[in-house]
């Protein structure tokens, strides 16, 4: 049994940026495309050993070279959208990205047949049956497992309010379902998923990704879904809430954050902050409203007695954090707003051109 280990974390302040997206047709419809990209061809450089499938036989994920510095990864996100961009015109294909692809219809699309999927289809069921989700993960290296636990803890707090700006799947299975992140709704079906409770030290996350596997809970630790953890195979704190972007600057803007969020909290754990306590209840509560609102939620506070607007924190955290993205992130209309005006305005044909990537 894989589980990982402490000797994984080893460095500090090292990025990874894992993409999923949508393999479609010349006018944005979802495909079938993994045969040909994944198991039919050699992907390009950088694209190399970096390059899988999920799920559907239309959704495909990317993850970044190991990124040294946070300068370094607006090149590296823009070579590997690059490369995936040639190979899948290679292959008569286009790529789209959004949370959930407004489009499509689980119903009328294949699964991928790789085992670890069709084990999971067949123990999970209808919520992993209509799971057309895709998401962006972002990854920040931590040079010590209790650490990264202490870390991981303490992140929950910030995560709704990173799903609200990233929030950008308003239409499921071809309805407006009146959220600006359904995916997460669509997500949260699934086992294992959702913001974790917390975890004493490195030792008891360990102890509980074993009694996962070793119950059949899950098969394999990667199965552990929840929207933050500490991935002991890569040594790092992964974030797994943003829906996905069609646009790379919004996800700059979001690896920025998250990475000055790491840095900080590391800061603080070293300083022996005590970890407060945070209600689940109210995270979940935070979560819903991300959710529904997306930029225009307002969040409970830590003491539960007031709320506090998205702008609001958003300038709070640019200030503390000294990072610039976010505010622009918040300043531009939401992708979930984005995406109801184009429908609108143009309808589903426009709407799935203008979840396209383009260079």
């Amino acid at each position: 049994m894989d589980l990982g280990s402490r000797d994984a974390f080893a460095r500090m302040g090292t990025l990874g940026i894992e993409e999923e997206f949508y393999v479609v047709d010349d006018v944005g419809r979802p495909t079938p495309g993994i045969d040909d990209l994944i198991y039919g061809s050699e992907p390009p450089e950088p694209l190399v050993d970096r390059l899988d499938h999920e799920l559907f036989q239309f959704t495909i994920e990317t993850q970044t070279p190991l990124i040294e510095r946070l300068g370094d990864a607006g090149d590296e996100l823009a070579r590997v959208r690059a490369a995936l961009l040639d190979h899948a015109t290679d292959h008569g294909y286009r790529v789209a990205a959004a949370g959930l692809h407004p489009s499509a219809k689980w119903r009328e699309l294949d699964h991928a047949t790789k085992p670890r999927y069709r084990a999971q289809l067949d123990r999970i069921q209808y919520p992993q049956h209509r799971n057309t989700t895709a998401g962006l993960h972002v990854h920040v290296g931590v040079d010590d497992a209790d650490k990264a636990t202490w870390i991981a803890n303490r992140l929950r707090w910030y995560l709704p309010p990173i799903l609200a700006l990233s929030a950008n799947s308003p239409f499921w299975n071809g309805f407006d379902t009146g959220l600006a992140s359904a995916r997460a709704k669509v997500f949260e079906n699934l086992p294992n998923t959702g913001i974790p409770t917390a975890f004493e030290d490195f030792e008891a996350y360990q102890r509980f990704e074993r009694q996962m596997v070793e119950t059949g809970s899950i098969n394999d630790r990667g199965e552990l879904w929840y929207d933050v953890r500490p991935h002991t195979g890569h040594g790092t704190v992964e974030v797994r809430t943003p829906d996905a972007q069609s646009d790379s600057d919004s996800v700059l803007a979001i690896v920025e954050y998250v990475h000055a969020l790491v840095l900080d909290l590391a800061d603080r754990y070293a300083d022996g902050e005590s970890l407060p306590a945070l209600r689940r209840e109210l995270l979940d509560e935070n979560k819903w409203r991300a959710m529904r609102y997306g930029h225009d939620a307002e969040f409970v506070t830590r003491t539960g007695e007031d709320t506090v607007s998205l702008g609001t924190l958003v300038d709070r955290e640019c200030d503390r954090l000294g990072v610039d993205g976010l505010r622009d992130l918040y300043e531009a209309p939401s992708g979930a707003a984005r995406q109801r005006r184009i429908h609108d305005e143009g309808g589903h044909e426009a709407l799935r051109e203008s979840l396209l990537l383009a260079r």
